[in-house]
């Protein structure tokens, strides 16, 4: 079988399920990513065959500033469009699947190259004025423009849901954002945590400016991609002082990078993390707090395993890995009681909830959760894990679930 992915920043979601058909010497794997993304990626697999596409800025006149996301969407479609085309006619590519992220408009076309091919797209998120993120902050108030440019946002979703065979999301939540009229097109399967590496390690210790910290520490660990209000970082950030207070032994290990992944950027020549830092610098002990920045995934998974409360808050939008792999490490999890996050964490369970908003109730579930005895919290932190090993494990139940939908299509 001839399987073809498509991802702007290959492999994306698409490693493990990659990997697994390339396993597999009767079938042919071609990726397609974008050329600066894909330059020094080390190869995921020696039977992929890598392509690169590249979308060149045009001297068009300028669109709406509402189409510009569509108009950069088209393009990339169309340069992707080229490489196939070129595959096709060197070579007589034709794929049985492909399986492709639409949020950059690379799998537009698809169906006019390969009408005969069935084609899978990953649904990751679709926007809307209300219920999820937009309008959900009272710290970035939305507009009426706002709500204008959410629906033209979603146009290279809309037209590649009327060309896909079928679809699918990580969450259930992600799921039920998009249009009613499409959602039976669309699979709930997660990527997958692999268990087998992101696991409890009791003997796991770091070093931060010089000083060994290990399982035992008091040490509060919150991590994201990238620090910034999606993530909940502002709240975070709030809760510092009152949770230093509390807990005057207690050290605070954040991990996250400077850059914006979602929403709006901060003001020209800041950072988030400057932003909020600056908020409260006067109320915090900053000898107790450590910015790692952005880890290796072997340092990264040690700063989990040596967490004794890992906190975790999002906007309503997409569950971030890092809480799935927080709860697969084992981790005391405190969370947003944000849809998302609710749909993993039943509170007293397998983890806690607290209000994104408020910050001193934050701040207390922390020392309240600290202060619990330890039979209950070594009870939910394996509960924890089991529900990550039950929902989300990698190769049991998640690869196995893309396997059959994708040998079905094909």
């Amino acid at each position: 079988m001839r399987y073809l992915f498509i991802h702007q920043n290959f492999p994306g979601q698409f490693r493990h399920i990659a990997s697994a058909l390339a396993n597999d010497i009767q079938n042919e794997v071609v990726c397609i990513g974008t050329i600066p993304n894909l330059k020094d990626r080390p190869v995921l697999h020696p039977r992929i065959i890598l392509l690169g596409y590249e979308c060149k800025p045009t001297a068009d006149k300028q669109p709406h500033v509402f189409l510009r996301d569509f108009d950069h969407h088209i393009h990339s479609g169309q340069a992707v469009a080229s490489v196939l085309l070129n595959l096709k006619k060197e070579k007589n590519y034709q794929p049985d699947v492909v399986m492709a992220h639409p949020g950059w408009g690379e799998s537009l076309f698809l169906r006019d190259i390969f009408p005969t091919a069935k084609i899978i797209n990953y649904y990751e998120y679709y926007y809307q004025s209300h219920g999820g993120d937009v309008g959900f902050d009272p710290d970035f108030p939305s507009t009426i423009q706002d709500d204008y440019r959410v629906r033209i946002k979603n146009s290279t979703q809309l037209q590649t849901l009327v060309g896909c065979d079928m679809g699918i999301s990580p969450t259930q939540w992600q799921k039920s954002r998009y249009p009613p009229e499409f959602r039976n097109k669309i699979q709930v399967i997660h990527e997958g945590i692999d268990t087998d590496t992101v696991k409890p390690d009791a003997n796991a210790w770091v070093t931060i400016n010089g000083q060994r910290l290990s399982r035992g520490d008091e040490i509060i660990t919150y991590a994201a991609r990238n620090l910034e209000p999606y993530r909940g970082f502002h709240v975070f950030m709030r809760s510092l002082p009152r949770i230093q207070a509390l807990r005057p032994h207690a050290r605070v290990i954040i991990v996250g990078g400077d850059h914006v992944s979602y929403g709006k950027p901060p003001p020209q020549g800041q950072t988030y993390r400057q932003l909020y830092c600056e908020e409260v610098k006067d109320q915090v002990d900053w000898g107790r707090v450590s910015f790692v920045g952005k880890l290796s995934y072997p340092n990264y998974l040690s700063v989990l395993q040596v967490s004794a409360l890992h906190v975790y808050l999002t906007y309503p939008f997409v569950l971030s890995w890092s809480m799935l792999e927080a709860m697969s490490a084992g981790c005391l999890l405190l969370g947003s009681a944000t849809e998302p996050v609710k749909e993993v964490i039943e509170d007293g369970q397998n983890g806690f909830l607290t209000d994104f908003f408020d910050h001193e109730a934050l701040a207390q579930k922390v020392s309240s959760l600290l202060d619990s005895p330890a039979e209950k919290i070594a009870a939910v932190r394996r509960q924890a894990r089991q529900t990550i090993v039950n929902r989300y494990d990698l190769k049991t139940v998640c690869l196995p679930q893309m396997l059959d939908m994708m040998k079905a299509a094909a």
